[in-house]
């Protein structure tokens, strides 16, 4: 009776543990595939910069398998936690003072309004994934060409995995490798994530939007932190606006265009309403040239907000 009590927690975490494992795979497979193919090193990075196979693994499991909340949640939650647990901790650790440029403003303020407009008849739509999905092509091409004269994009995982070439043999073994356990791993996380629910009662609104996109994105809290602390913080801001665009037009684009889902209400009475206004409260310090400590009590804050919120009304 324990033990099936704390099987889907076992099978939540060990999902967690084997899809960022494997998207450190992926990513070294594709890093050495480009390096093969002669792509350039800067335009790896800037590409790769915002990169989260881990998000869109868990999306289209949890789409694939029906569990809407959970999918949604891959898409507004981790967005949602990105601009206010991310970066907000981050800036009260390391305060940022950058100036981003115009374009990258415009599209941080236009991502979530964009995102969300998909979802305004209840249920994702396939021509509203394919808007997305060229919607995301054409910003990460206009991100990496703003980026070509000044760092604004760039990713410590993959300045690691370059320092190690790889064989084509090797180089295609860890892609493929790491997208069939990244599968996997998603598929344990949805089907954790699924049972959690039942065990503890908890909505699936809560456990999608809140739980499993902190669960499986802490780690951008360090990604945002590092290049702060190293006097970098245009690549802590631009790297923001990349993974934004990954996490909301490129996961979202996918998951409508593949496995559609219908929305909870909730999503667009609240979860949408709070991430555009997150984003464009950051969009507004960032305009400004300062994320500095008492933005990043606010973001983290507004994030405690959203909790209870979910709590209250999921």
């Amino acid at each position: 009776m324990i033990w099936s009590s704390l099987w889907p927690f076992v099978l939540f975490a060990v999902g967690v543990v084997v899809v960022i494992w494997a998207t450190e795979r992926l990513l070294e497979g594709l890093v050495g595939l480009a390096g093969l193919l002669r792509v350039s090193t800067f335009a790896i990075a800037a590409i790769l910069s915002g990169f989260e196979a881990e998000n869109v693994a868990v999306g289209l499991a949890a789409a694939r398998r029906e569990a809407a909340e959970l999918a949604l949640g891959t898409v507004f939650g981790g967005a949602i936690f990105l601009v206010c647990v991310a970066l907000g901790l981050g800036a009260l650790f390391y305060p940022l003072r950058v100036m981003l440029p115009r374009g990258f403003l415009v599209l941080m303020a236009v991502c979530p309004v964009l995102v969300g407009a998909g979802l305004i008849g209840g249920r994702t739509s396939r021509p509203s994934g394919v808007v997305l999905l060229a919607a995301f092509a054409v910003a990460i091409l206009y991100l990496v060409r703003a980026s070509r004269n000044h760092a604004f994009l760039e990713s410590e995982e993959v300045r690691e995995a370059e320092e190690e070439p790889r064989s084509y043999p090797v180089a295609i073994g860890l892609t493929v490798v790491g997208l069939l356990v990244i599968a996997f791993g998603g598929e344990l996380v949805t089907r954790g994530a699924q049972g959690i629910v039942s065990v503890l009662g908890l909505s699936t609104l809560l456990v999608g939007m809140v739980v499993t996109p902190a669960a499986i994105e802490i780690e951008e809290v360090i990604r945002q932190a590092v290049p702060a602390r190293e006097g970098r913080p245009e690549v802590s801001a631009g790297n923001l606006v990349g993974t934004l665009i990954y996490f909301l037009w490129f996961n979202m684009g996918l998951i409508a265009l593949i496995f559609p889902v219908s929305a909870n209400p909730l999503v667009l009475r609240l979860d949408w309403p709070y991430l555009v206004g997150v984003t464009w409260l950051a969009t507004l310090f960032f305009a400004r040239g300062r994320v500095g400590r008492a933005e990043g009590a606010l973001l983290v804050a507004l994030y405690c907000i959203y909790v209870v919120l979910h709590v209250a009304f999921g």
